[in-house]
């Protein structure tokens, strides 16, 4: 029988633990770089980037995850940097033999390593929550063993008090962005993403939402070997991404597609998204078919916001201010006047631009080279001069959804016609129709509603 450690649980032990590592890992690099800028003392940016690397790595968890996010948008951050935390992705700092053993007895009970033909202490992959090992099921299929990390229930607690005190400190000097509902959404999603055996559920629904898209293929879940914090799966071969970025355009264009239908079928269909598209949860096969990896961040939306938006692609291309400001105020937006509807627009032109024209085109067509940076700090600085908006807590995800997307777009430097394939996915849209599918699709597998 599966043993539960109590340090599996949140703790004020391990809590106070957290805060000091946070505190020990990252407070040293951050002195040694303030000190760099202020005093012009001499900084290796490569060092520097290592060290950051093996902190974040170690401390696992949210903050880790900030760093993967980082490292998915291009020219964010020096090169140095960006290639030390792209290995975040894949390649983590991991925990050694005796680690491994401690935790598979913790979930499976003593006699695990008969329950599988072979097993791979050496992680074959390291994330944020926990690390992944390879292994053979009696049958002789090749499996993945996901591994939650203990404590990590401390860790993300933790980390979420460290977040709401920066919010808290950031806001003071800056109020464009009021980030109350961004708190509590993040911090909704990151404790789903504790639980292996609802994302064993997501990756049922997403099975069965995708069954008839041939460019995408999601892992099955075997329920005899997983827990709540070890989740066993059929192992997918693949290659990261960015290693189709030297490649030829159709090959390119080929993975694009296929990644603008894993995520948006989803959402169009049936109401749901992947909120963590980073280069760790999906690779792709020789045959350009994308392999979705990674189900602990999804979010379920009422139907209603689902048509607004697009309502909002509608009213822009129209210039339909009306229909516009319906889908805010159904999104959640409130007290919204005629400037800060004009500012919201700006980022919604840029989001959607790629969408209202009838050709094929990159994502993004000026020079900049980091997706939406510009537009993102005109927008930011307009909505401050205007007192400031509180993005609601649905609209947190689909942002980072469809910039994370258009990052790995501009990766790839595909040229789709994005009108004609977003087309394809709201010619046939009924609010009625979606309700329905919506709530049968979520109970045969299991999965709650919209709250």
């Amino acid at each position: 029988m599966a043993r539960k450690p109590e340090s599996d649980g949140d703790t004020l032990t391990g809590r106070v633990k957290r805060y000091a590592r946070v505190g020990t890992a990252v407070g040293g690099m951050a002195a040694r770089y303030a000190g760099g800028r202020v005093f012009g003392l001499p900084l290796d940016r490569g060092e520097h980037a290592a060290e950051l690397t093996a902190a974040l790595g170690g401390l696992k968890g949210p903050l880790m995850k900030v760093a993967q996010i980082l490292s998915t948008v291009p020219d964010v951050l020096p090169k140095e940097y960006t290639a030390e935390l792209a290995q975040l992705q894949t390649n983590a700092p991991s925990m050694g033999r005796g680690f491994v053993k401690r935790r598979m007895v913790a979930e499976l009970g003593a006699e695990w390593p008969g329950l599988f033909n072979a097993f791979d202490y050496k992680a074959a992959a390291a994330a944020s929550l926990g690390q992944v090992h390879k292994a053979v099921a009696p049958d002789g299929r090749n499996l993945a063993c996901k591994l939650q990390y203990p404590d990590m229930r401390s860790a993300v607690e933790a980390d979420l008090q460290q977040l709401k005190l920066a919010f808290a400190i950031y806001q003071r000097y800056d109020a464009a962005i009021q980030p109350g509902e961004i708190h509590a959404e993040l911090s909704a999603r990151l404790r789903e993403e504790l639980d292996y055996k609802r994302e064993a559920r997501n990756m049922g629904l997403y099975a069965d939402m995708l069954r008839r898209e041939k460019g995408v293929e999601v892992p099955e879940t075997l329920p005899e070997l997983s827990t709540d914090r070890l989740l066993t799966m059929t192992w997918l071969e693949g290659e990261p991404l960015l290693n189709l970025r030297d490649q030829d355009l159709e090959r390119r264009n080929a993975a694009a597609y296929n990644m603008f239908r894993a995520w948006y079928v989803p959402f169009y269909f049936f109401g749901v998204i992947h909120g963590d598209p980073h280069l760790g949860n999906y690779t792709i096969r020789p045959d350009n078919t994308v392999n979705l990896l990674d189900f602990g961040c999804i979010r379920v939306f009422k139907p209603d916001f689902i048509g607004a938006v697009i309502d909002l692609y509608r009213a822009l291309r129209d210039d339909d201010e009306a229909l516009a400001v319906h889908a805010y105020e159904t999104w959640g937006f409130r007290r919204l006047d005629r400037r800060i509807i004009e500012v919201l627009n700006h980022w919604a032109r840029f989001v959607y631009a790629p969408l209202m024209e009838d050709r094929k085109r990159p994502i993004q067509e000026d020079t900049g080279t980091m997706y939406g940076a510009e537009v993102a700090a005109k927008v930011h600085r307009e909505l401050r001069q205007l007192g400031g908006v509180t993005p609601p807590r649905e609209f947190v995800l689909m942002d980072r959804a469809a910039i994370g997307l258009g990052s790995v777009f501009l990766h790839l430097k595909a040229e789709i016609n994005w009108h004609r394939v977003f087309h394809d996915l709201i010619d046939t849209f009924d609010e009625q129709t979606l309700v329905r599918r919506q709530k049968r699709t979520l109970k045969r597998n299991g999965v709650p509603e919209a709250d």
